[in-house]
C-alpha cells in the first residue's frame, strides 16, 4: 500500500504566518511548532521562515544572510562587502546540531550600511544599491548565497522538515511581530539549501505553494530589468515582480495583487465602477508578461505588514483567522488552531482578493 508521504502530492507545500497589528513581538516557537499539523505538505526537501522586528539594536542596517561553501569565499566576499559598505557587523548564525539537518553550509549574516561615497559616484538609493548587490554575489561569486537582505527581518532556510529547521535555527531565542514559514516539496528543482523559501529581496519574503506556468514569460520580462533568476524556480520570480511592482513602479500592494493575479477581462468589462475598471484594464495591459498563471497561494512579508493572496481560480488552500490583535493564517486550520486554539472568523479568502494587514503605524 502506497501511503500519503511517499508519492508526489500535487498540492504539496505548507505555508503559515502570524502577524500582530499592535507590534507585539512574538518568538518564532510557536510558527515552527504550527508547521508540525502539516508535516505530509513537504517532503523534508526544504523548509525555512521570515521574522520581521527580530533586529532591533541594528533596525537601520541591512542584515544580509549568507551561505557560503568554504572559508576562501567568505573572506572574497568581505572584501568584497567593506569595499562598498560599512560592516558593522559580522558573525555566524547560531544554529543548534541537530540529526535532522545535515551537510549545512558556512552560514553568516553581516548588518551593513552602504558606503555614501559609493551611493553618491553610481547615483543609486540604498535600495537599488542593495538589490544590485544580491544580484552581483549571487550570479558572480561562486560559492556565495545571500539568502536574506533587509533591515530588521531575517530569513532563516535549510533542506529539512521545517519544523526541525526551526529549531535548528533556535527560533524560539528570536522575538518579532510577524512571521512567515514554509515547508517545500519541490517538484521541478532540486531540494538545497538556497532553494527552500521563504524567498527575499530587501524587506520583501514570499512563501508559495503551487506551481505557475508562466515562470518562463515573468522571468524574461523581469531579467530585462536587472534581476537574475538564477535558482530557476517559480517563487524566485514572484519575490522579484512583487519587488518591481510595488517599490521600482510605486503601485499599491493592491494594485500589485491586480497584476499578478489579474481579473479575467470578462469580469473587468462586467465590472459596474467605471474608474476600477479603467484602473484593472490599464495594469492588465501595461504588466500583461506579470500576469502569474497557474496554481498558488502566496504570503508576501514586507516590513510593518502581510499580504496573503491566492491565484484567481483559488487552486490553492489558504485559511485566515483572528485573535485579539493578530492575524493567523495557513494553508490548514489546523496549523492556525496550533498558533491559538480560540482563534475566530476562520474564513477562506476569494481567487485574487489580496488579504492585507499592516502593523499600527509607530508599532514596529
Amino acid at each position: 500500500m502506497v501511503r500519503e508521504g511517499n508519492v508526489r502530492i500535487p498540492s504539496g507545500c505548507a505555508i503559515a504566518a502570524v502577524i500582530s497589528r499592535e507590534g507585539k513581538r512574538m518568538t518564532g516557537e510557536k510558527i515552527t511548532q504550527a508547521m508540525k499539523p502539516m508535516h505530509d505538505r513537504s517532503n523534508g526537501l526544504g523548509g525555512g521562515f521570515a521574522g520581521y522586528g527580530i533586529y532591533p539594536e541594528y533596525k537601520d542596517m541591512y542584515a544580509f544572510h549568507l551561505f557560503f561553501d568554504c572559508r576562501d569565499t567568505r573572506k572574497q566576499c568581505e572584501a568584497f562587502l567593506k569595499e562598498h559598505y560599512e560592516v558593522v557587523r559580522g558573525e555566524i548564525i547560531p544554529t543548534r546540531k541537530i540529526p535532522k539537518i545535515t551537510d549545512e553550509p558556512l552560514i553568516w549574516r553581516y548588518f551593513v550600511t552602504p558606503l555614501p561615497s559609493v551611493l553618491r559616484d553610481l547615483q543609486l538609493d540604498d535600495k537599488e544599491f542593495v538589490a544590485r548587490t544580491v544580484m552581483q554575489i549571487n550570479t558572480g561569486m561562486k560559492g556565495a548565497y545571500v539568502f536574506s537582505s533587509g533591515k530588521n527581518m531575517g530569513t532563516f532556510k535549510a533542506v529539512g522538515f521545517p519544523e526541525d529547521v526551526g529549531v535548528f535555527y533556535r527560533l524560539d531565542e528570536y522575538e518579532g511581530y510577524s512571521w512567515t514559514a514554509h515547508g517545500r516539496y519541490p517538484t521541478n528543482t532540486p531540494g538545497w539549501w538556497g532553494g527552500a523559501h521563504p524567498f527575499t529581496l530587501l524587506d520583501y519574503s514570499v512563501v508559495h505553494n503551487g506551481e505557475i506556468s508562466s515562470y518562463d514569460a515573468n522571468r524574461r520580462f523581469m531579467e530585462m530589468f536587472g534581476y537574475k533568476c538564477t535558482l530557476k524556480t517559480d517563487t524566485e520570480v514572484i519575490t522579484y515582480i512583487l519587488d518591481y511592482l510595488i517599490r521600482v513602479q510605486g503601485l499599491t500592494m493592491e494594485e500589485a495583487a491586480g497584476v499578478i493575479a489579474a481579473p479575467f477581462w470578462s469580469a473587468i468589462e462586467e465590472e459596474p465602477d467605471r474608474e476600477k475598471r479603467v484602473k484593472q484594464s490599464y495594469l492588465r495591459t501595461v504588466f500583461s508578461s506579470l500576469l502569474v498563471t497557474g496554481p498558488f497561494s502566496i504570503i508576501l512579508g514586507f516590513t510593518g505588514g502581510l499580504m496573503a493572496l491566492n491565484d484567481r481560480l483559488k487552486l490553492r488552500s489558504m485559511v485566515i483567522g483572528e485573535k485579539d490583535d493578530r492575524v493567523l493564517i495557513a494553508s490548514e486550520e489546523a496549523s492556525i488552531r496550533v498558533l491559538d486554539p480560540d482563534a475566530e472568523k476562520i474564513r477562506a479568502p476569494k481567487g485574487g482578493e489580496p488579504v492585507i494587514v499592516k502593523v499600527r503605524e509607530g508599532c514596529y
